[in-house]
């Protein structure tokens, strides 16, 4: 055998090797949730047949945290048993309990109390592959939420278990978007190219906060315009829109002068690279702060081509966003 074939046979069976090893820890994880879930079932039948005895679900579990903790670790204690009688209360049927998640991921879906919000990081996390640590920051960032606020909640449970394909951008890009993975300070004064340089570090983040199905193309993009130069700032394709996404940073308050430049650049890539099956090209300004009205009265009519959407250097909370999302809803109702 030559080398060449050689070094093709070792990557060939070094990626085999590792794909075993993957399927074997999955494995594992998924026999420790069903392992776990039916530890929960238990708990929780034997703690309803004592439902006359306030203290009896309680004895329970500290019975069993007594007995087991000696002779199969921490893992048994009793706030891991009460995890486990809450995992099933919350999860009770078993063929919903989804291979694709292990129990650190269960664990933090159990502290979901909305069922629909559960059911869009379920669908979101099986869809991407999300690991432990991004299911983390979107529960953490209100994806959920966030997406609520220019989106009806049948639509974003709809695109997120794949029953339809987003027909518009809006209903997978997000407003405002959270970039505290930046590790920038909210306090600190940035240059455009500051913030360009930190989400190419950062990119993996990056395309997960964007949303489903984007891919990184270019970083200053040269547009030769006869004797005049620009450069776009980021662009990206969204395989789910089957379009280019191009975005446009403004550390300030934007103008209509954004708009209008971040106009051209859509039109260019309409024009100049978008193929004859691909969708219009989106045009996203990230900015620090914006004028919905400037916004709106700089754009045509059911302009959809445009978007204007803040970004955030911290997590918002909970609180705040739930409060963004009622007072959109109250605006429709007027």
């Amino acid at each position: 055998m030559s080398e060449i074939e050689n070094t093709v046979l070792l990557k060939t069976i070094i990626s085999l090797i590792d794909s075993a090893k993957e399927n074997a820890i999955r494995s594992i994880d998924f026999h420790r949730v069903q392992l776990y879930w039916n530890i929960g079932k238990h708990i929780f039948e034997e703690q309803q047949q004592g439902k006359d005895r306030a203290d009896y679900g309680q004895y329970v579990v500290k019975y069993l945290s007594t007995n087991l903790k000696p002779i199969f670790g921490s893992g048994f204690s009793i706030r891991q048993l009460e995890t486990m009688r809450q995992f099933y209360r919350v999860f009770p049927i078993a063929n919903a309990v989804r291979s694709q998640l292990n129990w650190s991921q269960y664990r933090m879906l159990i502290a979901v109390n909305d069922e629909d919000k559960r059911t869009f990081y379920i669908a979101e996390s099986i869809k991407n592959h999300w690991t432990g640590r991004q299911m983390e920051r979107q529960i953490n960032s209100s994806l959920y939420e966030r997406l609520l606020l220019s989106n009806d909640k049948e639509s974003v449970l709809a695109v997120a278990k794949g029953e339809k394909y987003p027909s518009d951008a809006r209903e997978i890009i997000k407003d405002p978007i959270t970039l505290e993975f930046l590790g920038l300070r909210r306090e600190t004064a940035y240059y455009e190219k500051d913030l360009e340089a930190a989400i190419i570090t950062h990119l993996h983040d990056f395309l997960l906060e964007l949303g489903n199905g984007f891919s990184f193309v270019a970083r200053q993009k040269r547009i030769r315009l006869e004797d005049d130069e620009f450069f776009v700032d980021l662009v990206f394709y969204n395989r789910l829109l089957q379009c280019f996404v191009i975005i446009e940073i403004k550390t300030k308050k934007i103008t209509h002068q954004d708009i209008g430049q971040l106009q051209m650049y859509v039109n260019y890539y309409d024009r100049v690279e978008k193929l004859p099956h691909e969708n219009k090209t989106i045009g996203i300004l990230l900015c620090a702060d914006k004028n919905d009205t400037l916004v709106k009265f700089s754009l045509p009519e059911d302009d959809k081509t445009i978007i204007a959407s803040k970004y955030e250097l911290y997590l918002p909370s909970a609180a705040q966003l739930i409060d963004a999302v009622q007072e959109e809803i109250q605006k429709i109702g007027e």
